[in-house]
């Protein structure tokens, strides 16, 4: 386990979770299941406990986040918190991240993680990660968690497998064939039915060595840029550097510059309770619900004559709520939000609008 290491990625914005996520304090740090701990602590916590020693946890942000980082993972050196200059997608921050590890543990097995995913069943994805981890300190292989999909849903994107060349000690772990970004709904219907497709999760496991191999072969551009700060980094001229190297760089996945394109990606397929949380609607999925089928978060909510709604206030705010059937029911700091659930793609378009309007107060 001493080369065991968690990368977790926590610079996004979170925008479809208005009002609650902020510009200035997005998802990731907000305790979204009112529960005491934000999303970006239980993922922390996840690792932490079960998969690696605490100290090879890092965590990667943009700039403006790092404050926030060390006020909520105070346990963590501030030197395991990498802050990227700007947003240039998940390819550059995972070459930033791979690069600069390797300066530090060259031999170093690492996952990486988004900070923002919800998963219930914690010692399962426990046990699947370290098949994982296994499977990647053995051999050449790139591996991404894959979740069995419960319904035809257009927002993630798929693998589909295939058995894998060799005999696996963990069956579950299977050769990838193919990954198509979100289909239409008629696409994710056959895929579902035809039972070889997995939600692709986002989460990754491989060797430093593979992961830089493939950036060398595949971001051969983006490769030498962070090659090239290996005297930088864990100095002081490192941020000088990155924002160079950041200005340069372009805004490209890890999925499209790199997973796609491999000969050695594979897939363990997994039920670990698993949800991006990327909307409210699937935020209400994993609440406790009333027996209206009402998801509450709030200590003093008072509904009448109102069913399927989310709810989502401060535990100090009395609300009363009458007649709503399959409602968004938000308030964060300044701002109330009141949208029926099948109109929450609109949230995006309610925060360009604001912004728009009201300006960058209320975003």
């Amino acid at each position: 386990m001493n080369h065991h290491y968690c990368i977790i990625m926590a610079g996004g914005v979170g925008s479809r979770f208005w009002p609650m996520s902020r510009s200035t304090h997005p998802k990731q740090f907000i305790d979204v299941l009112g529960i005491g701990k934000s999303l970006l602590q239980q993922t922390y916590d996840r690792y932490a406990h079960h998969l690696c020693p605490p100290e090879n946890i890092v965590v990667v942000t943009h700039i403006a986040y790092k404050e926030l980082v060390k006020k909520q993972l105070p346990q963590l050196a501030e030197e395991n918190i990498f802050c990227e200059p700007s947003r240039k997608n998940t390819a550059p921050c995972i070459a930033y991240s791979s690069y600069k590890l390797a300066k530090k543990d060259p031999k170093a097995i690492v996952a990486v993680a988004p900070s923002d995913h919800l998963i219930l069943k914690e010692k399962t994805f426990a046990k699947a990660m370290k098949t994982c981890y296994a499977k990647a300190a053995s051999e050449d292989c790139l591996i991404t968690l894959g979740i069995r999909p419960l319904r035809p849903d257009t927002g993630y994107g798929y693998i589909q497998y295939k058995e894998s060349d060799i005999t696996e000690k963990d069956e579950r772990i299977k050769k990838v064939k193919t990954f198509t970004e979100k289909p239409d709904l008629e696409m994710a219907q056959f895929f579902l039915q035809s039972g070889d497709f997995l939600w692709n999760s986002g989460i990754f496991v491989w060797s430093l060595n593979s992961i830089i191999s493939a950036f060398e072969k595949y971001l051969p551009e983006e490769a030498s840029l962070f090659r090239s700060g290996q005297e930088f980094y864990y100095t002081p001229q490192e941020n000088k550097y990155i924002e160079k190297v950041y200005e340069q760089c372009r805004n490209i996945s890890i999925d499209y510059g790199i997973m796609e394109k491999v000969q050695n990606a594979y897939v363990r397929s997994s039920a670990i309770g698993w949800s991006d949380l990327g909307t409210w609607g699937s935020l209400y999925q994993h609440i406790e619900k009333d027996k209206f089928k009402n998801a509450v978060v709030g200590k003093n909510v008072m509904l009448f004559q109102s069913s399927g709604c989310i709810v989502h206030v401060p535990k100090n705010k009395l609300v009363v709520m009458e007649g709503l059937e399959d409602y968004i029911v938000v308030e964060a700091e300044d701002i109330l939000l009141i949208c029926k659930k099948q109109d929450e793609q609109q949230i995006r378009n309610f925060v360009n609008e604001v912004k728009a309007r009201k300006g960058e107060k209320f975003v």
